[in-house]
């Protein structure tokens, strides 16, 4: 089974999103905080830890930095409001598996599961 981590300090912002996430057959433990999530990897793994944009401790981008710091290795996508553009500098080199918009819906974690299975190679390329 899929492990994601959603981290946020308000579930209402993934409520659609980890509802879908669940419906695909992947399970959600949740975070309210970048130090509790880093505090929560460092004794859990995870396939997927998955943002907001304020954490309250410190921003989702931040968190990621730190994040990919102690585990290079980790699948991580984050919500952001940012222009793909100015997502893309300021995410370089860190290894975002996706970028997701302000309170990602159904649609989204459709997206979200079917690329992390791609990466994690449970599905291939459609061979038509």
């Amino acid at each position: 089974m899929t492990r994601i981590l959603l981290v946020t300090p308000d579930k209402a912002n993934f409520s659609e999103l980890s509802a879908e996430i669940e419906k695909q057959g992947a399970s959600v433990s949740w975070a309210a905080s970048g130090s509790q999530a880093l505090g929560t990897l460092a004794e859990t793994a995870v396939d997927l830890v998955l943002t907001d944009e304020t954490l309250g401790d410190m921003s989702g981008l931040e968190f990621v930095g730190r994040l990919v710091a102690t585990n290079p290795m980790i699948n991580c996508a984050a919500v952001s409001s940012l222009s793909p553009g100015a997502y893309h500098e300021a995410t370089e080199g860190l290894g975002i598996l996706m970028q997701l918009p302000p309170c990602p819906g159904a649609v989204d974690g459709q997206r979200l599961i079917a690329h992390l299975n791609q990466v994690m190679g449970l599905t291939g390329p459609t061979n038509n």
